[in-house]
């Protein structure tokens, strides 16, 4: 017989052994039946908020969700929906999807999806989806009512990949400025991008606009993909540094396509983490000029692990900094993720969004640019050319209504009343229509007192006006007729062409 020395747990191992024997008991002798997975969700998640506001447990529901939408595609039929009365209603069949190419068309009602009824179940949007999902080149039979003409209808239709883009829109502003949108930065941002850029290049821009406003982030070598075609060889993009101290940089290389035009670079409050990355690599090189407000200030780098059920956790593995060295991550404390999250609350209220002067800068964190000018870290990218938010002060909840997606809810039920009476239009001839006829402005508040919210919007009765006609625009003719209404009298962009 061998005999081992003994030895004793670590405390590690043992707090380890601890949690995994504590949740088989309650699994076992609890008195009442209990969800053994929903306690290892809460356990995760209660670890997680004691780390960071970045590192998050991810159910398997919303990483499929998340990770069709950073892949850039999913299969299915292609149409915009929401529900209205119960109901599945498409707002708009996208562009060449397959919906469309089958038939189906705007304020069409999907009833069923083979035999499955989807309308009076009050289902989810992620069961709808499933049942709307399928495998490439499979067929579903749709029960449609067709409120033109009265009646229900069959169309078979055939599953096919669909896009989802994440570069908006990329337009000529005028002869020599181009503007791209980006929404996201997925695995197909860059080529989006790049597909823009070159369009607008062979257009004759020499002026781009990139506009980051409301983009979260996502995948930090995208962004430096298309920094990477601003930048000259050997410029510092960005680097990383973990808890070992362990430093990588990442470098342009030679290959830009757009290396000696002007670039102008909008960002607001919820510009962050990639947004970030771009326009603090695009500053400290000095190769263009940042437009807006305070970026969110998100500087932490995140490694992905995924579990058998399909759920993940991201986990802060490292800080990201800017090339003069600066952090840009804001502070935050342990546990209080809310608080975190909601800090457009607090520079609501303290005047930094309609004020420059008003703007928490850390005077003890300064950098240098490559051509000496100051730069501060601390809490997201400071603008060089700040244009306070466009709504009054006091109408600030105004912002995330236009945003949301209330007008598109409203906008679609406008249309649904009345079809024909767009039938046909041009688009000028649109335009036309929205400028003569009565204002859709007092019926949008109408909508939203409907819907429990009382909003003023007395003195930005223009801007809500705007963002209605684009709408409409959307829903009747597409993205970039959207965007040439939105963009015009835009606060930042009358900031860059001046």
């Amino acid at each position: 017989m061998i005999n081992f020395p003994n030895r004793t747990l670590s405390s590690k191992t043992a707090n380890k052994i601890k949690l995994s024997r504590l949740i088989d008991f309650i699994d076992d002798e609890y008195v009442d039946a209990v969800n053994s997975d929903s306690i290892v969700d809460l356990t995760v998640n209660s670890i997680l908020a004691n780390l960071d506001p970045h590192s998050v447990y991810i159910s398997p529901s919303e990483q499929s969700t998340e990770a069709e939408s950073m892949k850039g595609n999913f299969v299915g039929i292609g149409v915009n929906f929401y529900m209205y009365n119960d109901t599945v209603a498409v707002v708009k069949p996208l562009a060449n999807g397959p919906a469309e190419k089958a038939g189906i068309q705007a304020g069409d009602r999907i009833l069923y999806a083979d035999n499955t009824k989807l309308y009076g179940r009050k289902l989810p949007s992620d069961s709808l989806f499933n049942k709307l999902k399928g495998a490439e080149g499979s067929e579903v039979l749709l029960t449609l009512y067709r409120k033109s003409i009265n009646k229900k209808i069959k169309i078979k239709v055939i599953r096919d990949v669909v896009p989802i883009k994440s570069v908006a829109a990329s337009l000529l502003l005028n002869k020599n400025t181009g503007y791209i949108k980006i929404d996201r930065f997925a695995e197909s941002t860059y080529d989006e991008f790049r597909t823009g850029l070159e369009n607008l290049k062979k257009q004759g821009t020499t002026s781009l606009i990139i506009d980051l406003r409301e983009n979260g982030g996502g995948y930090l070598e995208k962004a430096v993909e298309i920094v990477d075609e601003l930048l000259k060889n050997n410029e510092l993009i960005v680097f990383t540094k973990n808890r070992k101290g362990i430093i990588n940089k990442t470098f342009a290389t030679d290959e830009g396509i757009f290396e000696t035009g002007k670039i102008y670079v909008l960002i607001d409050e919820n510009s962050a983490s990639a947004s970030e990355i771009l326009a603090g690599a695009i500053q400290d090189n000095d190769r263009g000029i940042i437009v807006g407000r305070r970026s969110f200030g998100k500087g932490l780098v995140q490694r992905e692990m995924d579990f058998d059920d399909g759920s993940a956790v991201r986990l802060t593995t490292a800080r990201y900094y800017t090339p003069s060295g600066r952090s840009i991550q804001k502070p935050y404390t342990k546990g209080q993720g809310e608080k975190y999250s909601h800090d457009f609350e607090t520079r609501f209220e303290s005047g930094e969004l309609y004020q420059k002067d008003k703007m928490v800068i850390a005077d003890s964190l300064k950098f240098k640019t490559k051509k000496g000018r100051i730069v501060y870290g601390g809490g997201g990218i400071v603008p060089d050319i700040f244009v306070p938010l466009e709504v009054k002060k006091g109408e600030e909840s105004l912002v995330y209504i236009l945003n949301s997606g209330l007008v598109g809810h409203f906008v679609f039920e406008e249309l649904d009343k009345n079809r024909n009476a767009f039938k046909n239009l041009t688009f000028d001839q649109f335009l036309t229509k929205m400028e003569t006829e009565n204002s859709y402005v007092p019926y949008f508040k109408k909508y939203l007192m409907d819907t429990g919210l009382d909003q003023k919007m007395s003195e930005d009765k223009a801007l809500v006006k705007k963002y209605i006609s684009a709408e409409f625009a959307q829903q009747l003719f597409g993205e970039s007729q959207y965007y040439q209404i939105i963009l015009k009298d835009d606060a930042m962009i009358k900031a860059v062409l001046k």
